[in-house]
Formats: C-alpha cells, structure tokens, sequence
C-alpha cells in the first residue's frame, strides 16, 4: 500500500448563514446543527415516489391489439408493396413478419387493449368521453384531433382501444360507478385515485396516493414501502378485475402489469425494422389520463422521442472526439430510440420546515433556495454508488456482438467527459475479457463477420448490474459554460439551451439528472426527488432501506450545506468535476471493479472521501491519477455516514439500515441484482453461462411471473398489517363503515388470508378482487384523513 494516497483538503473555516438558521430555527453549536433540527429528519420530512410499470397483453396474434395494428396498418402495406417492387430488401419486411409469427409465450408488450363499449357503465363511458376532450379544464365539448383512433370495430362489437396504463384509471371509474350504498367518503378517495394513474411515454405510471409523513413506526422507508406496495396492489387488482368484468380474456386479450426495469427485447427488435413514427404510434402513450390538455402532453412524449433518438446519434462525433471510435466504420445506433421504455421508481423528499419558510419569504429567498439545493444535490452525488446493485438493479446480458461503442455506450457520451469515457471503456472491455492473445476485440460490424468471431473465440460479452442506467439518460453532463448546480438562479434553463445547441437535448425537456431539487415555486414544496432507482426485488427488503439511506444522505448533506461545512467552490461545476463525481456511479451500473480520480483534484469533498478508502495506489497507466477500489470507496462512504452524522442515522432510525447495508457490502449474495439474478435463472448458473438473448428474455418471465407473485403477497401482507392496525384502534367508525358496507366483508384479516394465495395466482374472483380494491381504498382514505387532521 502506498504511504501517501491523496493530500489531505486544507482546513477550512465554518461559516454558517447565521441569519438563515436563525429564521429556520436551527442552532449550530461547534460547527453543527442538531438533527432535530435539520430538514428531512423526524416530523419535518415529507415523502413520495413515482412508479414506473411495465404492461404486457397476453394473447394470440388474431386477438390482440398490438399486432392488429401493425398488420392493419398503412405502413406495414406500404414496406410490404415496396419489398414486393423491389425498392426495399424483403429483410425489412421479413424482420416484422416474424416479429409477428415467432411469439410462441403470446405476451405482446406495450400493446393497447379493445373493450366492448356495452360492457362499460356509464360512470366508465362518461370518464372516457371526458378524457378524449380536447380541453378538460375549459368546459367546451370538442374532442381531441385524434380522437377517432380510440374507436374500432372488432368481433362485431364496437370497441374502444386504448393503452393498458389507462386501464386502472377505467376500471375504478366502473367498479364506483357500478355501486349503490357505498360510503360517500370511499367514494371520494377512489375518485381522487383515479388522478394519480397517468403514465410514462409508454408504461403505466403512478405517483403517492397520499402524503407521506410523520410515519408511525418512525420509519419513512417503512412507510413509503407500503404506500407504494399498496399502490401496485391497487393497480394489478384493477387490471385483472376489468380483465373479467369487461370479458377481455374470453376475447382472447388478457392485460398484465409488473415491475420490470428495461426495454422488452422484442419490442427493441421491432424497433430495428420499423420508423421512429411508426414506433410512436404504436408505443407512446396519447396521454388520456393525468392531464387537462392531453394532446400537448402526448407532443411532449413524441419530442423525447425524437429529440433522444436524435442525441443518441449525435454521440458518434464524440466517440470519435474521445479516440473510442478510429475508423470510419460504426454500426449507427437505430433513428428510433427505445431508452424511455425503461421503467424506474422516484423517490421525493420533502422538508416542512424549509417549505414554510419559502411560504412565509424573508430570508429563505429563492435565490437561497436554489443556492441550498444546488449544494445539497452535488454532495448527495458522491453518495450514489451506495444505492446501484445494493437496493436496486436492472440486470442484464449482452453479447459479444453488442459490444459496438456507438451502441453499448448509449448516452453516456454525453454525461461523462473524455478521458472518464475512455478509461470507463477501457475497463469495461478488460472486464467482458474481450481478448485474444492479449489483443482486446470488439465487433467489426457486419453481423456474419461478427457470429464467426464470436465463435471461433469463445467470446461471451458480459453481465452487468444496472441497464437502466446505462441505456438511459440519467444525467446530463455540464458544458463549459453552464452548470445545473451552481447554485445559480436559471442556471437549468441556461443548460438546457447549450444542449440544445450541441444535439444533446431539447430546452423543452426537463433536465435528467440522478438528484432533482424540488423547487417550491414549481413543486409547491422544497425537497430532493431520487431518481437513480431502477427495480427492487423487495419492498420490505430493499425499496425501505433504500429510501431510508436516502433520507440519511440528504440529511446530512443538508447540514454540511446549511453549516457552511462544505460550500459550491469546495465542489466545482465544471465538466471535468462533474464526470470525475459521476464516474463511479456509472461504473457501479457496470461492475466495473475501479475507477480512477485525478490526484490532483480540486474537488475537496472527493478528497475528503478518498482519505478513508483502503488500497488506493497511483495508477501504472494513466500518470497523474489514482486508481480507486469501487468495493473500498463504498466502505468508505458508509464510514463517512457512520462516523460523520451518526446523530443524524439515530434520528432517522437508520441505525439497522446502515448494518444492514455494510452486511449487503460484504457479501456479494445480498444484493439486489444476485438475488434477481437467482430468480430469473431458479438454478446454480451464472448468467454468462446463458446466451444473452435467452437470459434476457427470461428476465422478462421472471418479472412478470415469480416476481410479480412475490410482490403482490408483499403487499397483500402490508395490507393486512394496515387493517389489522385500524380495526385495533377501535374508534374508527368511518373505517368501519367503508368495510362494512362498501367491501362488504365482515372479518377483513381472515378475508385477506382467504385471498393471500389466489389473488397473486391470479386465481381470484371478481368478487374478491373488488373487496380487496375496496379495502386498499378505505385504508389510503384513512390515511388522507390522518393527515387532514394533523393539519
């Protein structure tokens, strides 16, 4: 081990905004403020998270709307005339033909679904008309422009169509309308639940069905855990209760929702042998529920679309710029981007204390704000590594012949600088070993050439922990002149226009990055949203330990930022600065084993976390850097939390949640991509041991199969946990009610162990899956209540 790893940051002096604290209430004694007092600790801290799903219709090719569409549609006549006439190869349409024929398991994902308009009530039929106006908000009754496409004619019935993300939001409206004598309270919190189903550019989305604080149990993981468990359990009851209330399976459509972190890899084929509108008009989402003015949202969708695809073209001057790319010769990367098909969670923190200073102005400004929350983000950065392959993951196989830069890379030429992207490609192709006779190889682009190669050599590809991250644009890097964390009043929009300029974004489109601050001026609130989850395996295991170091990480970086302890120019914003900070994040997505820092850094939190990590040495290859244990710098940001804010860990009750994580640290076995891993493949083999396509695809059966029952018995449990907790209190009567004579069940415990194995079978009846639906309903209307009257 070498003496002298890395210089040790020179003092710096403690300044504190005395006058801030004093208007927030907080006293900082030696430098340090209590825990009580900071943000996002114990009653002040507020919660939420976002969901992301995967949707998928099972069924056959005659039955289901997703491959109707395509054989029914003008461009599938058009390629199909054309490769008859010679102007285009017969590969193109041979690739669709057989995306068509070659679906044995019939699962069709993403697709729409055909609803009999005589199985609707009115309730159901009214909210429909209501979501195809062209303006919700102003009362005139003009449909929207594309309106007609929500009507077919199938079977000889007429039928409306419709992504199966608005399926929830239908069927709720169906089941309420449908019933007489329910409580007029239930009926409120059903209504007010069909508003937070929308969805993503083309899954299923949806976001807290409560606030979420003051937890009972002083656990905020704990608490947001179930809430979001419920919120599934809600959705999945709603899909596969309108599957039999609206017939949809006799007619050969049966809907399914899961969590499911990645891109389908058929859809992904698709994608390669069709436009990038044609793949819009199968795939995203018209936006029908979640919005007054749904054709403008749609738009927006369309624009991501176009603008990613478009940016994901525009890395190859870059790989190029970095010497990644020597030749003339790439395999361009598809004009038809499938990126926003990934699907994660998001995770909000909020502060009540910081919120109502902004409410009440004086010296909390939105400029202090911006300034606070800035600094908060880039040190809450560093902390990253902590989460990927610990709590959450997307794991997936590539194989030798994915290996193309211009496409494996995805967008991470637009979010690391150069030298970090050719040391991330250096080490990526060491750890794929693709090598011969100590010569690293990657495909040459010809697909026969590159079978044979891979052949001949016996080389596989690699595993990696977190697709999603990769294949997605999780953070935008700095320019040279802008930077969204400054901490500078309108700094976001002045990045966002520079993006614009360079074709890597558009100034339309929100900035993507891992930590977002929540602006009271936009938000309503002032917080941090974690947006770097991809799928937990577990609820109770993973997604509340994960939003319990969250609030530990932000808390404390509240309290550094708010104690003057680390200030904006200990942190710098310029590109290089904010690679160098994100560089382990990505190489954790990877499982990369290193990463490298310069020596010479000016980034003094990095140094400050670097002087606990064990084995570093100066690295052989690149003079002037050190080469950086991934496995020792997350000890050391752990020890870091342990040693630096343990006050703080107490306070959130994160004391077993850090045990528990330096645990997952030590031991390979505990984390989330290895427990997915031995799910997905239910026997002793590695996945290299797989081919890559076969691997991938069986992820997807895990996902919506095992993991999918697993989940749901989840949260069936915190269900049952929740009414077992209200029927103890007694005095509800409300509670009681909504039970009684909106669930209509008389002993809600023995009911939900009557359902515990046949609701996630999906083997349960209608009747049990409106109970159920009902019950879920009547505990987030008890929760909205608590709130109410805390306030």
């Amino acid at each position: 081990m070498v003496a002298i790893m890395v210089p040790r940051a020179a003092e710096r002096p403690t300044t504190p905004d005395r006058r801030l604290l004093d208007a927030l209430g907080m006293r900082c004694t030696a430098g340090r403020i209590s825990p009580e007092a900071l943000p996002c600790v114990a009653e002040d801290a507020t919660a939420g998270s976002e969901n992301e799903l995967q949707a998928v219709v099972l069924g056959p090719r005659d039955s289901v709307d997703l491959p109707l569409a395509i054989e029914n549609s003008r461009y599938y006549a058009n390629v199909r005339r054309r490769a008859q006439v010679g102007d285009v190869t017969h590969r193109s349409i041979r690739e669709i033909e057989e995306y068509l024929s070659s679906n044995r398991d019939q699962v069709w994902e993403n697709s729409w679904i055909r609803v009999p308009k005589r199985r609707l009530g009115r309730t159901a039929l009214r909210t429909f008309h209501s979501d195809i106006l062209a303006n919700k908000a102003n009362g005139s009754p003009e449909l929207r422009s594309d309106a007609g496409r929500f009507f077919t004619s199938f079977g000889g019935d007429e039928c409306i169509r419709f992504p199966v993300s608005y399926l929830p939001k239908l069927a709720l409206a169906e089941l309420l309308g449908g019933e007489i004598g329910m409580p007029w309270s239930l009926r409120q919190t059903g209504y007010a639940a069909m508003e937070r189903f929308s969805n993503d550019n083309s899954s299923p989305e949806t976001s807290s069905l409560y606030l979420i604080e003051n937890a009972a149990s002083g656990r905020l993981g704990s608490a947001v855990a179930e809430e979001a468990a419920l919120r599934y359990l809600l959705m999945d009851s709603l899909v596969t209760w309108s599957s039999l209330q609206f017939d949809l399976a006799a007619s050969g459509q049966q809907p399914r929702i899961c969590f499911a972190p990645h891109p389908p890899l058929r859809q992904k084929e698709l994608n390669q042998s069709i436009s990038d509108a044609f793949y819009r008009e199968l795939f995203v989402s018209p936006c029908l529920s979640g919005w007054e003015v749904g054709e403008k949202k749609r738009d927006y969708m369309h624009l991501c679309h176009q603008v990613l695809s478009r940016s994901q073209l525009n890395v190859i001057p870059k790989l190029r710029e970095a010497g990644i790319v020597n030749y003339d010769v790439v395999t361009l990367p598809s004009t038809s981007n499938v990126s926003l098909a990934n699907n994660g969670t998001h995770v909000s923190l909020g502060s009540r204390r910081l919120t109502q200073a902004r409410r009440m102005g004086g010296e909390l400004s939105a400029a202090a704000e911006k300034q606070i929350s800035d600094l908060v983000i880039k040190i809450s950065e560093h902390f990253l590594p902590l989460f990927v392959d610990t709590y959450s993951a997307a794991p997936y196989r590539l194989d030798f012949t994915d290996f193309h830069p211009e496409r494996i890379l995805g967008f991470l030429p637009h979010e690391l600088d150069y030298t970090h992207l050719r040391m991330l490609w250096r080490l990526w192709k060491v750890k794929a070993d693709l090598g011969f006779l100590g010569q690293r190889l990657t495909p040459y682009g010809p697909r026969p050439l590159d079978q044979l190669l891979k052949m001949v050599l016996r080389l596989r590809g690699d595993f990696i922990h977190d697709l999603r991250l990769i294949d997605y644009p999780v953070a935008w890097l700095a320019t040279p002149h802008s930077s969204a964390l400054d901490g500078d009043v309108g700094n976001v929009e002045r990045l966002k226009e520079d993006l614009e300029a360079l074709g890597v974004s558009d100034r339309k489109l929100a900035l993507y990055i891992p930590f977002r601050a929540r602006e009271f001026n936009v938000h309503g609130y002032v917080g941090v949203e974690g947006r770097h989850y991809s799928l937990f395996p577990s609820f109770v295991e993973d997604m509340d330990k994960a939003v319990m170091l969250q609030q530990v990480i932000v808390a404390a970086a509240y309290r550094y930022a708010l104690a003057g302890e680390w200030r904006h120019q200990d942190i710098p914003d310029d590109p290089t600065s904010e690679s160098e900070r994100r560089f382990p994040f990505f190489a954790a997505a990877i499982g990369l084993p290193k990463f490298y820092v310069n020596s010479k850094t000016t980034n003094q939190f990095l140094r400050h976390m670097l002087r606990r990590v064990a084995g570093i040495r100066p690295s052989l290859r690149y003079s002037g850097y050190l080469h950086v244990p991934r496995a020792a710098y997350l000890t050391a940001l752990l020890e870091t939390l342990e040693a630096e804010n343990a006050d703080i860990v107490a306070a959130c009750g994160a004391v077993e949640c850090l045990q528990d994580l330096r645990e997952r640290l030590q031991d390979d076995s505990r984390r989330a991509s290895r427990r997915l891993v031995r799910g997905i493949l239910s026997y002793d083999r590695t996945p290299l041991k797989l081919p890559a396509r076969d691997f991938n695809l069986k992820a997807e059966t895990y996902y919506r199969g095992e993991l999918r029952r697993r989940q749901l018995e989840e949260a069936l449990g915190y269900l049952r946990k929740a009414v077992a907790a209200e029927k103890s209190c007694g005095s509800n009567s409300d509670f009681d009610a909504q039970v009684q004579h909106g669930a209509r069940v008389q002993d809600p415990i023995r009911f939900l162990e009557s359902v515990s194995r046949s609701l996630p079978l999906d083997e349960a009846n209608a009747h049990d899956l409106r109970a159920v639906i009902l019950l879920i309903l009547a505990i987030v209307g008890t929760r909205t209540e608590m709130q109410r009257g805390a306030h």
